[in-house]
């Protein structure tokens, strides 16, 4: 049997840089002595080490701790505090983490996040807690203007001075981006096209993929060319609220080996389920748009995208990972990984292209594992695994309790099911009452804007171009009618 590889040779478009720093660099350690931190001495780590030694804290610091971020230029750990109490700050050294100290506590950020939920969950929005400046970055699209743009700022008004900042996007936020091979689907009209994220196995044993939830909605039976037979059925798709699919190989035989190609011949060995860090970098390998890479913005993003099938509604999706990677259209459902092999997310949706970057969020691997039973190469890195178990239902180091957003990361929670978008609180313009309690859009390059603080122009913000990746024709997730492939 052919293998089915979580992905595909990069185009012309690849991005030659990202394939310059991955490559030589595959699998490197960046272990090395210590180094001074923000206050004191710190240790360098690697960003999937800073992401454990963040949980490590996080536990051991209590209320005092008030989210942290990976230094990359540095390979640094930076954890916030919100008291000066030395035998906090000397644990924390201890530990190897630079420390800082800030005004703004978990459980404030939490509450703000909160009422932004409550109040200002507006098609075209997103927030998320950005431990880099210890406030909550919330980020509105070029669709959000008059009754709906007022009623953002004065939500953002009300969570008070030094809570957070208001920013506007030029893009529109769209389920859209990136990963492997390219996959197909034949729907009523023309075609889907999505993206393979990554190789599993299912609780079951049998062989099978994980894929973006908008993607897996849309069709059931997926090919791997354009025109082929179906190769693989959609066995779990949740979508909104989450955004993943578990897809099954519809020959038990099919090799699924875990790796993606970088493109040039070479791959990149996946050996583990991670949690992304802020400030980490990241890369995306595209079926559209080749190898692109980048950094983590934030984390417990929450994205309120204009829903499909109800004009007057939203589509809310919790708990993601957000970054600065480019994308565009054709690639969702796709990988995001780190140099050392680390899978961290697949690829939701946001806005802009590979012309003029843009926001690009990502559903955490950890917690699709989790909720879908399934498991990374041999099986130890899925549910309950190296890197799933420790990271999953509400223990999520940097999402659910570190970036203060709200109660991230369980099959249950991280779903919406409770919380979700849509749930029967709507109320007006789409906005409804129960978006789940995370944060969203975390400090992303091109954004644009200022803090608030009156006169903000709701125009304002350098960040160009629409990009969505669904739907080349601007419709979504689902499949627009036309003849031509949609692209998600």
């Amino acid at each position: 049997m052919p293998k089915r590889k979580a992905a595909i040779a990069v185009g012309g478009v690849a991005a030659l840089g990202a394939a310059a720093l991955l490559l030589p660099h595959a699998n490197a350690s960046q272990d090395g002595s210590q180094a001074s931190g923000t206050t004191g001495t710190a240790k360098t780590l690697k960003a999937t080490d800073a992401s454990d030694l963040a949980a490590q804290l996080q536990k051991a610091l209590g209320d005092a701790f008030a989210g942290s971020y990976y230094d990359s230029g540095k390979q640094q750990l930076v954890v916030n505090v919100v008291n000066g109490d030395s035998n906090v700050l000397v644990q924390a050294k201890k530990a190897g983490a630079a420390v800082r100290q800030v005004e703004n506590s978990t459980a404030e950020l939490a509450a703000a996040a909160k009422k932004l939920r409550t109040r200002a969950t507006i098609p075209g929005t997103s927030w998320a807690v950005d431990p880099r400046t210890d406030k909550v970055l919330v980020t509105a699209d070029s669709t959000v203007t008059g009754a709906k743009w007022n009623r953002l700022q004065s939500t953002v008004q009300g969570l008070g001075s030094g809570m957070a900042t208001l920013k506007k996007s030029a893009g529109t936020f769209k389920t859209f981006v990136s990963g492997g091979d390219a996959i197909f689907s034949q729907v009523q009209g023309g075609n889907v096209r999505c993206s393979l994220g990554f190789n599993v196995t299912a609780s079951d044993g049998s062989p099978a993929f994980l894929t973006a939830g908008h993607c897996g909605v849309a069709a059931k039976q997926w090919s791997d060319s354009e025109t082929g037979q179906p190769i693989a059925t959609v066995d779990q798709a949740t979508f909104p609220g989450s955004d993943f699919s578990l897809v099954k190989y519809d020959d038990a035989a099919t090799q699924a080996p875990s790796e993606v190609n970088a493109g040039n011949g070479q791959t990149v060995q996946i050996n583990q389920a991670a949690d992304a860090t802020v400030g980490e970098t990241v890369f995306r390998m595209g079926s559209t748009t080749g190898l692109h890479d980048g950094q983590v913005t934030g984390l417990d993003a929450t994205v309120n995208f204009q829903s499909e099938t109800d004009p007057s509604g939203v589509d809310t999706v919790n708990g993601l990972i957000q970054t600065n990677v480019c994308a565009e259209a054709g690639d969702s459902g796709g990988s995001l990984f780190t140099q050392d092999g680390s899978a961290l997310g697949l690829t939701s949706g946001g806005s802009g292209d590979c012309t003029s970057g843009g926001e690009t969020f990502f559903q955490p691997v950890t917690a699709a594992l989790q909720a879908t039973g399934a498991t990374l190469g041999a099986g130890d890195n899925g549910a309950g695994g190296n890197g799933a178990g420790d990271n999953g239902a509400g223990d999520q180091a940097g999402a659910g309790d570190q970036a203060g957003a709200g109660d991230q990361a369980g099959a249950g929670d991280q779903a919406g099911a409770g919380d979700q978008a849509g749930a029967g609180d709507q109320a007006g313009a789409g906005d409804q009452a129960g978006a789940g309690d995370q944060a969203g859009a975390g400090d992303q390059a091109g954004a644009g804007g200022d803090q608030i603080g009156g006169g903000e122009d709701p125009s304002a913000g350098d960040q160009s171009g629409s990009g969505s990746a669904d739907d080349q024709s601007g419709t979504g997730p689902a499949d627009d009618g036309s003849s031509a492939s949609d692209g998600h």
